[in-house]
């Protein structure tokens, strides 16, 4: 069954931006599951990753600082965790200690790189995302008038925007 362009957009919408999972996503675009997931993998195939304007989005809402603090503080309740067992646990003999730190070393390091890896992506969609939505909320208070014609254009300049 061939559906209007228009549910496709609201599917993502409601994905990316509502941060709705892919079934309920689909559910409120009124399309089945089978098809959200095919469009889903169509855009990515075509060069836009729905999960990563998602992830983009999160961050333009939550703000980066505080994603990358609670990431933070989880690691360190994980670390501090496993440092009082090295510490307190006298059944762990030497060695045992000794592959649980490089254990603990090596997870830190690798942390370290793939937020290296991953992140200056996301971060650089999280940044056009605040601009566009302060641009919105600017439009929306001091030229109401234009707040559809906004609208319009945005929808397929995000689409641009993803695939750059």
């Amino acid at each position: 069954m061939a559906h209007k362009d228009g549910k496709r957009q609201a599917l993502r919408a409601a994905y990316v931006h509502d941060r709705l999972p892919l079934e309920i996503a689909a559910d409120k675009a009124g399309v089945p599951h089978s098809t959200a997931a095919r469009w889903k993998r169509l855009a990515r195939a075509a060069g836009e990753d729905w999960d990563k304007l998602r992830a983009a989005t999160l961050l333009a809402g939550e703000g980066m600082e505080n994603v990358a603090r609670q990431m933070l503080a989880d690691y360190v309740v994980q670390h501090k965790a496993l440092m009082d067992e090295i510490n307190t646990n006298p059944e762990l003999g030497a060695a045992a200690k000794v592959d649980m730190l490089a254990s603990l070393a090596d997870s830190f390091n690798k942390t370290v790189s793939a937020s290296k890896r991953v992140l200056p992506e996301t971060n650089k969609l999280a940044t056009a995302l605040t601009v566009v939505n302060r641009l919105s909320d600017f439009i929306r208070e001091r030229f109401p008038q234009h707040a559809s014609a906004f609208v319009e254009i945005l929808e397929p300049f995000g689409e641009v925007l993803a695939k750059e």
